[in-house]
């Protein structure tokens, strides 16, 4: 018994071995699409990469489509944008957090597969399609935003509008085969703006 609680106190709290033990295998996940392909993805893989064991992995992910979900959205999640009281300059930092996030090694490799899982993943796409929804969720909030300051024309298609902002980015870095930089978000905000914005 009292060796029991004293591996206990060594091991120390609960919650901080949890966010230990889930950022050490979305971190391998991450790694293993970055040196060789969403294939490289296997139970064993990642509790091997991450060393964590299998069923530390199934508690938190019971399939291997929610652990690629999770592991894509620990670099492309939502955010969160403050009113800046500025349409484009709240488009601008959308666009920028995400050009950031797309930048780093191995999301390019990581989005093509989610994209591509999410092509065959059948009855299961309503979970890809929620992730997209939670990914997308701020630009929307900034065309609402926009709408309600009287920038965006009020007969502007929220969603259309919101992927036309997401779109680009992700096809120069997935099928362009080049990383997005300042200056393509520069030009994405001018025409977003223009496409969009109530003319003076």
């Amino acid at each position: 018994m009292v060796e029991k609680q004293a591996r206990g106190a060594a091991r120390g709290p609960g919650r901080p071995r949890e966010e230990r033990v889930t950022h050490a295998v979305l971190e391998a996940v991450v790694a293993l699409v970055a040196e060789e392909g969403m294939s490289a993805v296997t139970m064993d893989a990642v509790a091997l990469r991450a060393e964590v064991s299998k069923p530390a992995i199934y508690r938190r992910w019971p399939t291997k489509q929610n652990l690629i979900i999770a592991a894509a959205e620990s670099r492309i999640g939502p955010l969160s944008v403050p009113d800046l009281g500025d349409f484009r300059a709240e488009l601008r930092e959308v666009l920028t957090a995400r050009m950031e996030a797309y930048r780093r090694p191995g999301t390019d490799r990581l989005i093509a597969g989610v994209v591509g899982l999410a092509a065959e993943a059948g009855a299961g796409r309503s979970a890809y399609g929620a992730y997209t929804a939670r990914v997308m969720s701020e630009t929307r909030h900034i065309l609402e935003r926009g709408i309600e300051r009287g920038e965006v024309r009020p007969d502007t298609d929220v969603g259309a509008a919101a992927t036309l902002v997401a779109a680009p980015l992700v096809f120069r870095l997935v099928s362009e085969q080049e990383l997005p930089d300042s200056r393509l978000v520069d030009e994405l905000v001018e025409l977003v703006a223009r496409a969009v914005g109530v003319q003076p």
